[in-house]
């Protein structure tokens, strides 16, 4: 692929964003940043990744956090803010690739190549399958969507002006429930592809 391509999901949890992202990379030839990015920014800057997973996507803890002359002693500001820079300098010096989430469609916003979708679905169908996934029971798999939600919309929100979900902010926005998965990540592939003829 000569130009350079980026694609962005976000995601409702449940609506099998991720599942998606894997499929666009593997068709379009892609790496995937996911809580991937984790262990590759630990190993750039030597630092230990372990137990750092849980601070991911999460929104700021306000209680026990403050920033001092720029500095914040939050965990999951200062993780946040180093994969926000990793994905920018990644996506300045040209590379292609598919993000997850990470607030990759305003932080990104304004580069050459970017695709920005959003994926979400139906809460029934959205508990079954993370039922299916999990393997927990429809009360926990609700209980676990209203949470996760919770946590990226917070985490969004926290860090950008635009709204999670709002589908003004973002190219193309999909309701994996109508179609299916296999059915929507074709949509999501004939939608980028057109985007890429349209662009060169």
């Amino acid at each position: 692929m000569g130009k350079q391509l980026i694609i962005s999901v976000g995601r409702e949890f449940g609506s099998g964003g991720h599942v998606i992202a894997e499929e666009l990379a593997r068709r379009f030839g892609l790496v995937l940043y996911d809580n991937n990015l984790l262990e590759q920014i630990a190993e750039e800057k030597e630092i230990p990744h372990d137990g750092l997973k849980k601070y991911d996507e999460k929104p700021k803890s306000r209680l026990f956090s403050r920033t001092v002359r720029g500095y914040s002693n939050s965990v999951q500001e200062n993780l946040a803010n180093m994969q926000f820079d990793y994905l920018k300098k990644k996506a300045a010096d040209g590379e292609s690739f598919v993000v997850v989430g990470r607030c990759s469609e305003t932080i990104l916003k304004g580069t050459q190549g970017l695709v920005t979708v959003f994926v979400l679905g139906d809460p029934d169908v959205k508990a079954e399958r993370i039922q299916k996934v999990y393997g927990v029971s429809e009360e926990e798999a609700r209980r676990m969507m209203k949470r996760e939600d919770w946590n990226r919309k917070s985490y969004h929100n926290y860090y950008c002006k635009g709204k999670w979900g709002d589908s003004r902010n973002y190219d193309f926005s999909i309701n994996s429930s109508r179609l299916g998965i296999e059915r929507t990540v074709d949509m999501l592939e004939t939608y980028i592809r057109a985007r890429i003829e349209t662009e060169e």
